[in-house]
């Protein structure tokens, strides 16, 4: 299996979460909100410069700043 980032990932594109990166209270907020490894990801929608991002993990819609996204490793399915 393949691995990217998630900002460079496109839409339609799905896998699982396999590390991220960063520190801080951004980070924990994406903990949060259920970005933990081995979640299963989709892209749903990029805006038109490719910010934000939204995705579907765990059943419901998501949206990420790209500057989030990056700090994200998933294995494309």
């Amino acid at each position: 299996m393949m691995r990217r980032k998630l900002n460079k990932l496109s839409k339609g594109q799905s896998g699982k979460i396999v590390s991220m990166e960063g520190t801080g209270s951004v980070h924990k907020r994406l903990l949060d909100m259920g970005l933990v490894r081995g979640a299963g990801i989709k892209v749903e929608r990029v805006a038109p410069l490719g910010d934000p991002i939204e995705i579907k993990i765990k059943g419901y819609c998501l949206s990420l700043r790209k500057e989030e996204a990056k700090n994200i490793d998933v294995e494309i399915e």
